[in-house]
């Protein structure tokens, strides 16, 4: 029972720390420090740089600015897209520390797996900030951001002391990106459609009801259209208009369009 609980532990911190890292990797990397610093928790030898103070104090730091920068619509998503080169290789090299002081198969393969855990949770993460953006207020980025910040850290701290419930929440949550991803790629394409629309992107054809691409250019009733938003906005800002007009007014420009 012993050696299972071993395993399970292993796992769950390998692919704990390759899960989170895909989501917030400063949260993760700092946690993780500080409860080796801490006496709370005892790292694998390929891990333990993590409780340096040098590396908690950067982590930490680092880990201020994302949560600063993933409370801002659109900066949020710029931070994602950068982080595309930083969280995928991180959490490879993470889940490649955790499994201790194996044999370079056990490692190479541990990457492997914590690289592309790593990459499902990033890609779940920067591909609801999209759709999520398209919201004009402010409020569910920000929830969205608090949550994923709790769910680091109480996942990593899960994963440290109970390895076998994280495993068994690890599961759900692979199922549930399963189901997620796919919706997640049809609503980005819709906001993409959206767009080459009003901007004169896709012309319909005469007779078939088919649209097809042009690159034309923005067409005169697109940018006329786009000029109305636009004034719509600074009225709404100006407080000339109330919300509930605001979005009335909204939607049928965008009706026309």
């Amino acid at each position: 029972m012993d050696n299972l609980d071993q395993i399970a532990q292993i796992l769950a911190l390998t692919m704990g720390a390759s899960w989170a890292s895909g989501i917030n990797l400063y949260a993760a990397m700092a946690m993780l420090g500080i409860s080796a610093a801490t006496g709370n928790f005892v790292l694998p030898p390929g891990l333990e740089v993590l409780a340096n103070p040098m590396v908690i104090g950067a982590a930490s730091v680092m880990y201020v600015v994302e949560f600063v920068a993933d409370k801002i619509p659109g900066v949020d998503s710029s931070w994602d897209g950068l982080h595309t080169f930083i969280r995928i290789p991180a959490g490879a090299m993470m889940a490649a520390g955790a499994v201790g002081d194996v044999n370079i198969a056990m490692e190479v393969s541990a990457a492997l797996l914590g690289g592309g855990m790593a990459a499902a949770t990033h890609a779940t993460k920067a591909g609801s900030r999209v759709v999520i953006n398209t919201s004009p207020e402010p409020f569910s980025n920000w929830t969205a951001s608090v949550g994923e910040d709790v769910a680091v850290i109480g996942g990593i701290w899960t994963a440290m002391h109970h390895p076998w419930v994280f495993l068994g929440l690890l599961i759900v949550f692979i199922i549930f990106m399963i189901w997620l991803l796919p919706k997640i790629a049809t609503a980005i394409k819709g906001i993409f459609r959206f767009f080459g629309r009003l901007f004169g992107g896709e012309k319909k054809s005469v007779g078939d009801g088919n649209y097809t691409s042009s690159t034309e250019g923005p067409s005169k009733g697109g940018i006329e259209k786009l000029q109305q938003l636009e004034k719509l906005k600074e009225l709404y800002d100006d407080k000339a208009l109330t919300s509930e007009e605001f979005e009335l007014e909204k939607k049928r420009l965008l009706d026309q369009m």
